[in-house]
């Protein structure tokens, strides 16, 4: 079945950000996130799941571990299991990416 960020199931997270469900599964998650302007997640880390992070528009600069990953359209960046991590939107234009996740990160997230 086709599916759009049109038509997906929509959710809105830290207030301002905004999630597309195009695949929602428990064994893969493929979410289209769209973060303002200077808006950021809570640092954390999952047991189970390895994430890719896949930029579409804007810019993000994503923490790994300490260590800060600046991504621009068309580049991504893979999150471990156990990898601390905080995505941010450090300009000034929305970002839109990908978030690929396997196996789901449903009850699989803890603060770091």
């Amino acid at each position: 079945m086709k599916v759009s960020k049109h038509s997906a199931e929509h959710y809105v997270w830290g207030d301002v950000c905004d999630g597309w469900h195009l695949v929602k599964d428990e064994r893969l998650s493929i979410i289209h996130e769209r973060m303002p302007a200077g808006t950021s997640e809570v640092r954390h880390y999952h047991e189970q799941s390895r994430q890719f992070f896949f930029v579409l528009t804007g810019s993000l600069a994503i923490e790994l571990g300490g260590e800060v990953v600046e991504l621009e359209p068309q580049e991504g960046v893979e999150v471990p299991p156990l990898t601390p991590h905080q995505v941010r939107n450090v300009s000034g234009e929305a970002a839109e990416f990908l978030v690929i996740s396997s196996p789901t990160t449903r009850g699989d997230r803890h603060k770091a």
